[in-house]
């Protein structure tokens, strides 16, 4: 069976290759702006449901497709990605020296079998306490604008998150221990998956 990964996201992919996967990646091209919910976790699940199923729409064959979402949970507020540097600096000074839960929507759609399973894993994150100047130069950097929440464990971020509760896949934008659980509730062994 085809593996799909219904992201652009290249942690994902990475994360997913380094457990044995080898996906192919199908970008869903979902307006995740039009997307509204009123608790992350539901928002989390509603997009990554969507990524999944606008790429089994126009897949042609069988295939497991997995589609993914993450969201900050910081303050009692919903956090995407920041849709510019002058928010991606106002939420670091916000952050710094605090905690968020960080929620990643998990939707695995088997095509051949037409059955879906939505899941979300969530782990809390504790931000250290970033100087104004170490925040300018994170932010100058691009990469907080390229993610949810504005921070990464596997990329330039990693030193300004002093530790997490909780799985780091879930952080990263996959968690690796709730895909084999997704795959273990249809009888199908992880390793089955993994690249021959």
């Amino acid at each position: 069976m085809r593996f799909i990964l219904a992201s652009a996201s290249p942690a994902r992919l990475t994360t997913l290759q380094a457990a044995g996967f080898d996906p192919e990646v199908i970008i869903s091209g979902v307006d995740e702006s039009t997307v509204t919910e009123d608790t992350p976790g539901r928002l989390c699940r509603a997009l990554a449901k969507l990524k999944a199923k606008a790429v089994a729409a126009d897949l042609v064959g069988d295939a497991y497709i997995l589609g993914c979402d993450s969201v900050l949970e910081f303050n009692g507020e919903i956090c995407g990605k920041p849709v510019d540097a002058e928010q991606a600096i106002t939420r670091w000074k916000s952050m710094r020296g605090r905690s968020g839960v960080l929620h990643t929507g998990h939707c695995l759609i088997d095509t051949a079998n037409k059955r879906r399973h939505l899941r979300s894993s969530t782990t809390t994150v504790h931000f250290a306490d970033l100087t104004d100047s170490e925040i300018a130069s994170y932010v100058h950097s691009g990469e907080p604008l390229r993610v949810a929440g504005a921070f990464t464990i596997d990329g330039l971020g990693a030193p300004f998150v002093e530790r997490i509760d909780g799985d780091p896949g879930t952080v990263v934008g996959v968690s690796m221990p709730l895909l084999r659980h997704m795959f273990i509730a249809w009888g199908v062994p992880i390793s089955a998956l993994w690249k021959k």
